[in-house]
């Protein structure tokens, strides 16, 4: 368990407990309902295939780079860069992490909850009957209400409490070994079904043959931010989990582990998707509403739909589970550190204080969805500074300090375990961390802000 800073550091107790967790950061809704929307509004398999070569040229190193920092300073987000830069003012990258865990934890237990509601609403068999136009009625009605949204979020909010509260080893690696698998073979089930219904090859055509034609700037833009996205880089999350990692674990492996994970997760989703949604002639750039809307009308027309319906609930709010565990311990982690609280102490508050934030996220669609500032919601407001702001400026900052300021050496004694590991790529790694991943991210960031438009 983790303590006060004078007392020893909880950790992971084994690589595969690493991988879990850390994968199970990376996986979470970002693979499973942002992406399949995301690549259908982009083209499928173009867009595919240009994320997939951002992930292995930007999201992996930067992933390394994050991890490099936790491990070497054995600290949180924010502690990590005191220790590792004293009296310097790079501890403000620690703490915009922090914040931006806490604002993306606020809007994200939002959607979180909804997956909880539609899981009972597949139990109930609530989605039977009912046509499109009803199961649309049917989102926009829960979405804008207050009781059943709020209460799903604090559900939620408690569930990652509970596990999060229960220290590293005994909480969040315990949990993660046991629902990584799960969501994985859940995943699996719904790939196969999917694939087999009758008209699945359109969607396969959709995700897996590339149509060049649909390559703009936007798509690569696009492709690129959901790349960092879905990966968890720059909100502080790997530094806090890198820094529970044990100092003989291989750090390039257990990235490259975790990012093939992800990839692997965000491939499924789409295989498990797109095929159903060509299987029922539906347009896949439905956006927003593909998981909440668009899928309870496949269940519906589908063989076996409601057995189909409650495992694909289950795997989406597992999914969210491992996620927001993982962001809710990068406050923890700095406020258990750097304010003396004990572990308990910090993931109560720490808790609270995200629920009652993302009390006003969650209200934003229904009593105070008019409460608009400069055209947006206070929902959009969390998404679009966390997303659009805070995650980009945390990526391109931590790339440029394990790049020109923590210092070759020290990069490289982290990275090959102090000399023991051959790692020959480190000059590739270094000239990525160093020039190509800050120029990708600021394009990003300066896209993001709409700055630059194509």
């Amino acid at each position: 368990m983790a303590m006060l800073n004078n007392a020893p550091r909880d950790s992971f107790g084994s690589k595969i407990g690493v991988i879990a967790a850390a994968a199970g950061s990376a996986v979470g809704l970002g693979n499973i309902w942002r992406f399949p929307y995301v690549a259908g509004e982009n083209g499928g398999g173009a867009f595919l295939l240009i994320y997939l070569g951002f992930i292995l040229a930007i999201g992996f190193p930067v992933m390394l780079a994050e991890l490099t920092i936790g491990r070497r300073a054995q600290l949180n987000a924010l502690g990590s860069f005191k220790k590792l830069a004293p009296g310097k003012p790079w501890y403000l990258v620690g703490l915009m992490g922090i914040v931006a865990a806490f604002l993306i934890l606020a809007f994200y237990s939002t959607i979180a909850g909804w997956t909880l509601e539609y899981l009972v609403q597949a139990i109930g068999n609530g989605f039977s009957g009912k046509s499109s136009d009803a199961l649309k009625e049917s989102f926009e009605t829960f979405q804008s209400g207050s009781f059943r949204p709020l209460l799903w979020q604090v559900i939620f909010m408690f569930m990652t409490g509970y596990i999060v509260y229960s220290g590293v080893k005994k909480g969040i690696e315990k949990y993660a070994k046991i629902l990584m698998p799960i969501l994985l073979l859940l995943i699996i089930v719904m790939t196969i079904r999917s694939v087999t219904l009758p008209g699945a090859e359109g969607g396969l055509n959709f995700l897996f043959k590339p149509d060049f034609s649909k390559i703009t700037w936007p798509v690569i833009l696009d492709a690129l931010g959901q790349a960092a996205f879905s990966l968890s880089i720059g909100m502080g999350t790997l530094i806090t989990y890198g820094s529970y990692i044990q100092k003989d674990n291989p750090l390039p492996n257990i990235a490259l582990q975790v990012t093939a994970a992800d990839t692997l997760m965000a491939i499924l989703a789409g295989v498990m998707i797109f095929p159903a949604v060509f299987a029922f002639n539906i347009d896949p750039a439905e956006g927003f509403g593909l998981v909440f809307i668009v899928l309870p009308n496949i269940f519906v027309q589908m063989a076996g739909g409601y057995f189909f319906a409650i495992l694909f609930f289950t795997l989406l709010a597992i999914a969210a589970l491992t996620s927001t565990v993982s962001v809710l311990e990068v406050v923890v982690a700095y406020f258990s550190e750097e304010l003396n609280m004990s572990r308990n102490k910090a993931t109560i508050i720490g808790s609270v204080g995200i629920t009652i934030v993302g009390v006003f996220a969650t209200l934003s669609f229904g009593p105070l969805s008019d409460f608009i500032i400069f055209g947006k919601t206070l929902f959009g407001w969390f998404d679009y500074l966390s997303a659009n702001v805070l995650l980009p400026i945390g990526a391109l900052m931590i790339v440029l300090f394990v790049g020109w300021f923590m210092g070759k050496a020290h990069v490289k004694a982290e990275i090959t375990n102090e000399g023991s590991l051959k790692v020959k790529m480190f000059p590739v790694f270094l000239w990525i961390v160093r020039l190509l991943a800050p120029i990708a991210i600021a394009v990003v960031f300066l896209y993001g802000i709409n700055v630059l438009k194509f």
